[in-house]
């Protein structure tokens, strides 16, 4: 199994290579400044104690306040919290915005949870790491299996414990608690920004078709996002299996049968297959959308894809990286193009610190125009360099951590 946090120092090598940086940073860059694993006790509806393990790991802060999610995923350890967290760090300074990196996690599959073990859960996250968060201090936000109503959870209970009532510790929080408009589509919308701003350079057709693997909050919203666009999108897939249709399908369609019957099997019209098959599949744009080390050097030489599109976090190893670079086909990385999400998440903080509302009109021209002028400063360094888009990506990240720390 690939060790995320070991991709994401071999990427940080690779990076190195392309330009030359003072040896502290790039030391420093390979550590978190801190982590902490904590055991968290939640009564059970039968009465009985469960303890699960929480994490929170702050990776880096000379830009700005830690930042990043929580996730509640069964496989969420150490090593894949700590590469987030990383990855954090260089899409904050990617982003040009001033935040630092951080994630949590709790080992945990909250479907197995009633809603008051799992607001026990959330709550306990808190009391266990409240001393280590702060509007000035780490501001996390949600993430796989996190929704706005935990966030609301954990900021209530940040601000009994703490008596902070500026709600500016928590962000993704429900808009009537201090969320932003356009928070929930943002990740999915600034992966369609990024994706418009370099679909040109990339050689990508107005409506060519799209495969979307994972149908949480950033999948979901990007497969509609693409076909309100005018792009075709011919698979879509959750964490049971996928569905292929050439003449299209309705991402509003699969969701709703989705929902209604837990799974997308048997949905009408439709050829049935694996995650795995829906990454060879022969379309123009391919999205990965749910969890890290999808594309690996076992299946890189069999995507057919002509532009790979990074709405998961590292779902593409470092040695498939190579091979599709070396195959002339671009991957618009995660540091860049998922950027989205955190980006509005600062937007809520900085709202909650004024004491202000913006509307999703303001919030969504700030995303885009950050984004697009981003996304051009990372193609031309790609060009310049002759490397590829995350290469490119790292070295703009490195650049602003340097800059920073002196």
């Amino acid at each position: 199994m690939n060790n995320p946090f070991q991709n994401a120092l071999s990427q940080l090598s690779k990076a190195t290579k392309a330009k030359q940086f003072p040896d502290s940073l790039i030391e420093g860059l390979s550590k978190p400044q801190r982590e902490i694993l904590v055991s968290i006790p939640v009564r059970m509806d039968d009465g009985s104690t469960r303890y699960f393990e929480g994490y929170r790991v702050q990776h880096n802060n000379v830009r700005g306040p830690y930042k990043g999610g929580i996730r509640f995923h069964p496989q969420a350890d150490i090593n894949e919290v700590r590469a987030l967290a990383f990855w954090m760090t260089m899409k904050t300074a990617v982003a040009g915005i001033a935040m630092g990196g951080g994630k949590g996690g709790v080992t945990v599959d909250p479907k197995k949870l009633s809603p008051g073990e799992l607001e026990q859960l959330s709550r306990g996250w808190v009391q266990a790491l409240w001393r280590n968060l702060g509007p000035e201090v780490d501001v996390p936000a949600p993430d796989v299996n996190t929704t706005p109503k935990i966030m609301e959870w954990m900021s209530d209970e940040y601000e009994k414990l703490s008596g902070d009532t500026s709600r500016a510790t928590f962000t993704g929080k429900p808009i009537e608690y201090g969320g932003s408009e356009g928070r929930t589509p943002a990740t999915g919308l600034g992966g369609y920004y990024v994706f418009a701003t370099l679909k040109d350079q990339a050689g990508i057709q107005d409506g060519a078709s799209v495969a979307v693997q994972g149908m949480g909050n950033v999948g979901g919203h990007a497969a509609t996002i693409f076909t309100e666009n005018g792009y075709k999108v011919v698979a879509m897939s959750d964490s049971k299996g996928g569905i292929y249709k050439e003449s299209g399908l309705d991402p509003e369609e699969v969701e709703s049968y989705k929902k209604k019957n837990g799974s997308l099997k048997g949905f009408p019209g439709a050829k049935q297959i694996t995650n795995a098959e829906l990454l060879e599949l022969p379309v123009d744009i391919l999205i990965p959308a749910a969890l890290e080390n999808q594309i690996t050097s076992d299946n890189a030489a069999k995507i057919k894809a002509k532009l790979v599109l990074e709405l998961a976090n590292g779902p593409t190893t470092p040695e498939a990286d190579e091979s599709l670079f070396g195959r002339g086909i671009p991957v618009i990385p995660d540091i860049l193009a998922n950027a989205g999400g955190v980006v509005v998440s600062t937007f809520e903080w900085e709202q909650n610190r004024a004491s202000e509302h913006w509307s999703e009109i303001q919030v969504l021209e700030k995303l885009e125009k950050l984004l697009v002028e981003q996304s051009h400063n990372v193609w031309q360094r790609a060009t310049d360099l002759n490397v590829s888009l995350r290469t490119a990506a790292f070295v703009i990240a490195l650049e602003r951590l340097e800059a920073a720390q002196r």
